[in-house]
């Protein structure tokens, strides 16, 4: 079955819902596709309960109010819990593939988001070690703490706003381990003061895990982890580092759960099959090019395709909300002006700028590795296979990385190793944009091809 729009949004988090709210409101008939059950994103993330727990949130209210929105909207019709595992471009058209449909459409947004990056230590595949992110959709997403003694480490704001949620709900986090100096943001002091309003979130955070006697460690990051004869975490060791990432000293701290998140990783699965014009960030992340009105380049035709929020490069909620307006507005072919919207774009991006330099993740990481230290979970490739397939079988670049030791050759298709293979392998632009092209957009089966008529 065919399902056409002449617009389709494609994500529900901030970016996604402010493009549709912009485009329908500007009088395009709109599709909004979503993978998740409920609207919001990772970054709204909810349980669906009217009455569930808003402090796990900082500004709930603002979603919840833009969600409502979308729901309201007479031109926006909504698809959820809707992957999206093949598009294409044919025939001036823009197809995109789920398991039940296509949608068609000659004007599309792509609102994907992110997803955290992990960087691998030893034993980070035993039970009780997950992403940061993964510990909050389980706050929010299911009211659940995701264990009795946590320790929340990485680096970024993201994590002060994950141990908040955690202990607002009863849980015990044991320590907040940041990597960046404390004084880190004193070279960034004038864009600081320019967004109060992150000023305040930053206090928010810190002012609840005070209360609740929360210790904040800077410069230390977690380099190993612990399993006890259950299998489960026990514990992990914790470095000491410098500015590079190399450790000095080490200690250890008993723990269940060890909730870690380097950042964010663009989910670049669907502008890479459009065969859209990607970049290499400051931060070596991988981004879609856009123009001012939030316009890709690469495809031709009479097709449009924009793109708003992470997928353009990590920036937070704020700035997808102004990337998301602007991408509406311009697929839907207004004639309103975008010069305010602009502005604030302008604001919010020198902020997003700042916070890259502030937690940046220097490559010094990989002294952290042992021979032992699982490189690509998935395939379960050591890093010692690594450093044989590199050094001496020649793998240069990421496909050799896959042939030679199956690094991203498993379940995840590399989004998980795929950023940290690209380090170790000191790759270039190409190679890091070539790694992220992956025909099949999220799992599906071989019986669903087949029924689909493409085998």
């Amino acid at each position: 079955m065919a399902i056409n729009h002449q617009v389709i949004v494609v994500g529900g988090g901030p970016a996604g819902l402010n493009a549709a709210k912009y485009a329908a409101n500007a009088g395009a008939d709109v599709g909004l596709v979503d993978s998740g059950l409920r609207l919001g994103g990772q970054y709204w993330r909810h349980t669906g309960n009217e009455n569930f727990d808003q402090s796990m949130h900082y500004d709930f209210d603002q979603g919840s109010l833009l969600i409502d929105a979308v729901l309201a909207n007479s031109r926006i019709t909504i698809y959820t819990n809707t992957a999206i595992w093949s598009a294409s471009i044919k025939e001036d058209n823009i197809i995109l593939r789920t398991k039940e449909r296509e949608f068609i459409t000659q004007r599309l947004i792509i609102a994907t988001g992110a997803y955290d990056r992990s960087l691998p230590f030893l034993g980070w595949d035993i039970p009780g070690v997950m992403t940061a992110g993964a510990a909050q959709a389980l706050l929010k997403g299911s009211g659940v703490v995701a264990g009795k003694k946590i320790v929340v480490a990485g680096t970024g704001p993201f994590l002060l706003s994950v141990a908040t949620g955690i202990v607002n709900r009863g849980g015990n986090v044991v320590g907040v381990i940041e990597a960046s100096a404390k004084s880190a943001w004193l070279k960034q002091l004038f864009i600081l003061i320019q967004n109060p309003l992150k000023i305040g979130e930053g206090v928010h955070y810190l002012r609840a895990l005070h209360n609740k006697k929360v210790q904040t460690r800077f410069k230390q990051a977690v380099v190993a982890a612990h399993a006890g004869v259950d299998g489960l975490l026990e514990s992990v060791t914790i470095a000491n580092i410098d500015r590079d990432f190399h450790t000095t000293s080490r200690y250890q701290l008993s723990c269940d759960v060890a909730a870690i998140g380097w950042g964010f990783t663009p989910d670049m699965s669907l502008s890479g099959s459009l065969g859209l014009d990607l970049k290499v960030a400051d931060d070596g992340t991988v981004v879609v090019c856009v123009d001012e009105n939030q316009r890709t380049s690469g495809t031709d035709g009479t097709v449009e395709i924009f793109a708003a929020g992470e997928s353009t490069g990590i920036g937070g909620s704020g700035l997808s909300l102004l990337e998301g307006a602007i991408a509406g507005l311009s697929a839907a072919h207004s004639q309103k002006s975008l010069k305010d919207l602009k502005s604030m774009r302008k604001k919010a991006q020198r902020f997003a700028h700042s916070l890259m330099k502030v937690y940046q993740v220097p490559k010094g990481w990989s002294s952290w590795l042992t021979p032992e230290t699982l490189i690509c979970r998935c395939e379960e490739v050591d890093y010692q296979t690594f450093c044989y397939a590199r050094d001496e079988l020649g793998a240069s670049d990421a496909r050799g990385a896959k042939l030679f030791a199956r690094c991203g050759m498993g379940m995840c298709q590399g989004r998980v190793c795929a950023q940290n293979v690209s380090d170790l392998l000191t790759s270039d632009d190409a190679d890091r944009i070539k790694n992220v092209y992956r025909p099949i957009i999220s799992p599906i089966t071989l019986g669903e091809l087949a029924q689909d008529g493409l085998l």
